[in-house]
């Protein structure tokens, strides 16, 4: 995967125009900060975002009715991958 500087998108934006996915990193960190995706990709983003956003939706909905209540410091992705094959 290509990956680019912060420093690198400030100063020649237009570098992002060559490629389809970039990794874009912090380099006096040494960290990922996240990806760029051509626009060509948002719907297909935007169709798995709402999925993922849906389940979690129907896991509360699901807690709601059986009157579960969690604390608001829980991992909800790791509590979902827990509890979803006893919720069924």
């Amino acid at each position: 995967m290509n990956t680019i500087s912060i420093s690198d998108i400030q100063r020649k934006l237009h570098n992002l125009d060559n490629f389809d996915i970039v990794e874009i990193v912090d380099k006096k960190r040494h960290q990922v900060k996240g990806y760029f995706l051509d626009k060509k990709y948002h719907d297909m983003v935007m169709e798995l975002f709402n999925k993922e956003h849906n389940k979690k939706n129907d896991f509360f909905n699901t807690l709601k009715k059986r009157n579960i209540h969690i604390d608001s410091s829980v991992n909800i992705d790791s509590l979902m991958n827990e509890m979803s094959d006893g919720l069924s």
